[in-house]
């Protein structure tokens, strides 16, 4: 087939881009390195590989890439809580034009989209495990913690309105894929957050009082669905992609002290003092994946302890001695 993926040089995407590679896919990556990463990218020189830098917010330049298209995987996105609450019209923007242009071109030519959601979908609800029909529960509208949440919904609302006109579409809900290449900055995910810090001997910041709880998936799981995704089977449908193993935010950041050997302290730090006043959490997050079994074959194979394992050596070998 011939793939195009969105946000490919980013964490997601880089991988996914290998596998299907591996699998003797053609594949045309487009990211604007908002996120992402070039050397995380295979060289332009393998072999059914093509990188274009752009935006997905330039219509022009995703017609061409669809032309010879069969499906796209729309990853590219604006990530991170931190982003969310400093930064929510580029939110709001990167999710919600740059979807609608994505589901306009793949329209127009009839090429299957596989798009990439969220958990935080879900919001505060506390009914575990959610599934894909749980209801979404949020806080105030003024409170922009939930800004990412509700763009990424009417993304998934225009994928509902774009798969009733006949566009075969997959959404895929992840929750908290972590692994090697994840980005490790302000706007990152904790765990490679955690990581970094412990390799330094640098404190281990938690928010909140770290008995949140969250289900982390390791990103080869995570690839192994979105591949499947190809299948017919997953076509117009929602799934839940994650793990079941769950595990506090202050268990986590011990773990991963632990396993870097590391001397670092762990402190907490108010979401207040994080985030401003008015900041909101969920408290646990934890998916049903009957969905992702039935259709997808999935089953989350890579343990915790396994995946942070390898992640931290990833991050041991490229950090400055």
């Amino acid at each position: 087939m011939n793939i195009l993926v969105t946000g490919g040089a980013g964490f997601i995407g880089s991988h996914l881009i290998e596998r299907l590679l591996y699998l003797g896919h053609h594949v045309t990556a487009v990211d604007d390195f908002s996120n992402g990463k070039k050397e995380y990218l295979p060289s332009t020189n393998v072999e059914h590989f093509t990188f274009v830098e752009g935006d997905i917010l330039d219509r022009h330049l995703l017609e061409d890439l669809v032309e010879e298209c069969d499906l796209i995987y729309h990853l590219a996105a604006v990530l991170g809580v931190k982003n969310t609450v400093e930064n929510p019209l580029k939110v709001i923007d990167g999710c919600i034009l740059g979807t609608r242009n994505i589901l306009e071109v793949a329209y127009q030519k009839g090429i299957k989209v596989v798009f990439a959601s969220t958990s935080e979908i879900y919001g505060k609800n506390t009914k575990l495990p959610f599934t894909e029909d749980s209801d979404r529960v949020l806080g105030p509208p003024q409170t922009t913690r939930w800004c990412y949440a509700t763009a990424k919904s009417l993304d998934e609302h225009l994928c509902f309105a774009y798969s009733a006109l006949g566009l075969p579409i997959t959404i895929v809900r992840f929750f908290n894929t972590y692994g090697p290449r994840q980005t490790s900055s302000q706007y990152g995910g904790v765990v490679p957050k955690f990581i970094v810090a412990a390799l330094r001997n640098e404190d281990l910041t938690v928010y909140g009082d770290g008995t949140q709880t969250r289900c982390f998936t390791f990103i080869h799981d995570t690839i192994h669905a979105l591949v499947n995704c190809i299948d017919e089977k997953a076509n117009d449908e929602v799934i839940n992609i994650g793990s079941n193993e769950k595990i506090s935010i202050a268990s986590l950041a011990a773990q991963i002290r632990k396993l870097a050997d590391s001397r670092s302290d762990i402190v907490e730090v108010p979401y207040d003092v994080a985030y401003g006043k008015g900041f909101e959490d969920m408290q646990d997050r934890e998916p049903s994946l009957e969905k992702a079994k039935r259709l997808l074959d999935y089953v989350p194979s890579i343990r915790m302890e396994e995946g942070l394992k390898e992640t931290i050596k990833w991050y041991r070998e490229r950090l400055d001695p």
